[in-house]
């Protein structure tokens, strides 16, 4: 480590519903994978409904970017129930195999939600604390706050 290095180099996860509400978030160093995370995100999730009994452990679509393509993901996400909208990767050495899919996957709401993050919650975009604890409390504190304006807005 570098004398005075803060270690800022970290990617928050954050998996959002269908209008752009986080649900889980998660942090790790800016090096790592991407797609080892969607499992551990889907895993904290509780879908609460109005019907008696436990809350629903998963989501019915799950939307992401090219980043997230890998037939990994996709296999253990069917075998979850979670029908995945991932659009395909495009490789210079792959040969096109028949007519291109179109697949629109709508990123807006997970890009509407890091607008929030960074438009409210500077502490965020600046991240002075250098204990990863502190950080994720206030990427926690900040998901509680949306979710409460939020509920206020509607009730």
């Amino acid at each position: 480590m570098a004398y005075g290095y803060k270690g800022k180099g970290i990617l928050i996860h954050t998996l959002t519903e269908g209008n752009g509400m986080p649900l889980s978030n998660s942090t790790t160093a800016a090096n790592g994978s991407e797609r080892e995370q969607v499992m551990p995100l889907i895993d904290r999730i509780k879908v609460k409904s109005n019907q008696p009994g436990r809350p629903r452990k998963r989501v019915k679509v799950l939307a992401a970017d090219k980043g997230y393509d890998s037939k990994d993901l996709r296999a253990a996400l069917r075998k979850r129930g979670i029908r995945p909208q991932l659009p395909k990767r495009s490789w210079k050495t792959r040969k096109n195999q028949g007519r291109p899919i179109k697949i629109s996957v709508p990123r807006f709401q997970q890009e509407r939600c890091f607008a929030w993050f960074q438009r409210k919650y500077r502490r965020l975009v600046v991240r002075w604390e250098r204990i990863s604890a502190c950080f994720n409390a206030f990427i926690s504190l900040a998901t509680i706050h949306i979710w409460i304006n939020r509920i206020l807005l509607l009730g």
